[in-house]
């Protein structure tokens, strides 16, 4: 009996979710979707915490924010090995959120810019789409923060860094970093939409995503950022 109040009282909860443009119910799962997406622009940051350095906070660039179609609006940070909503983030060891900085005032916040807000939901009501597959591309914006991809096709005895040129959202809700196959660059600079982009996370070596910082230490083979790998490689 007691089973069976709590799965009514779970799927209650979720019809209270309610789809934005259809008024209808949604799964938890659907609520989540990401319909929109928009570049963060202003140097806005996310802090986390782990469980070695439980009264430290350490801060990562948000790369966009996201509107759900709950209508729920999101930092986004490139997270170990995909484009993470921060509220999502939540593991001991790699970092749990702890909320949005403003640096520019010394502010914490906990949701989104109401600017940002704006402009998703404005956009989302503007373009509409009729997709044939999940795999559709709804939208492509450039990295703006200097993101890269780590490769490695040997338990990382040895990598390879490439830069993150675009992301592009699909119309079943992932997004996916775009990297250069260099032997189909035709033209430069090279830019989002490119035929000679690739979705890193379709590429067998492809292992994580790295903000631009973290990136030059790996390029300068900086100890302690080799370390970080190894225990990545053991967990």
């Amino acid at each position: 009996m007691s089973s069976s109040n709590s799965k009514s009282s779970h799927v209650h909860r979720l019809d209270n979710v309610i789809d934005i443009f259809t008024r209808k119910p949604l799964s938890e799962a659907q609520s989540n979707k990401l319909i929109r997406i928009a570049p963060e622009l202003d140097g806005l940051e996310m802090l986390y915490c782990n469980a070695d350095n439980k009264d430290k906070l350490y801060s990562v660039k948000v790369l966009a924010w996201g509107l759900r179609l709950s209508g729920e609006v999101v930092g986004l940070v490139p997270w170990l090995d995909e484009l993470t909503p921060c509220d999502e983030i939540n593991d001991p060891i790699n970092g749990q959120w702890q909320g949005y900085y403003d640096e520019g005032v010394d502010e914490i916040f906990y949701s989104a810019p109401l600017h940002k807000i704006v402009e998703l939901e404005t956009a989302a009501d503007y373009y509409e789409y009729q997709c044939d597959s999940d795999r559709e591309i709804i939208q492509e914006m450039p990295d703006t923060i200097g993101t890269h991809a780590v490769l490695s096709a040997d338990k990382f005895k040895s990598i390879i860094l490439k830069e993150v040129v675009s992301w592009r959202l699909h119309q079943d809700g992932s997004v996916t970093g775009m990297l250069i196959d260099d032997d189909k660059v035709l033209s430069t600079p090279v830019l989002p939409g490119d035929d000679c982009l690739f979705e890193a996370d379709q590429c067998d070596h492809f292992r994580y995503y790295f903000q631009h910082h973290i990136a030059n230490k790996l390029k300068s083979k900086d100890p302690e950022a080799l370390a970080a790998i190894s225990l990545l490689v053991e967990s």
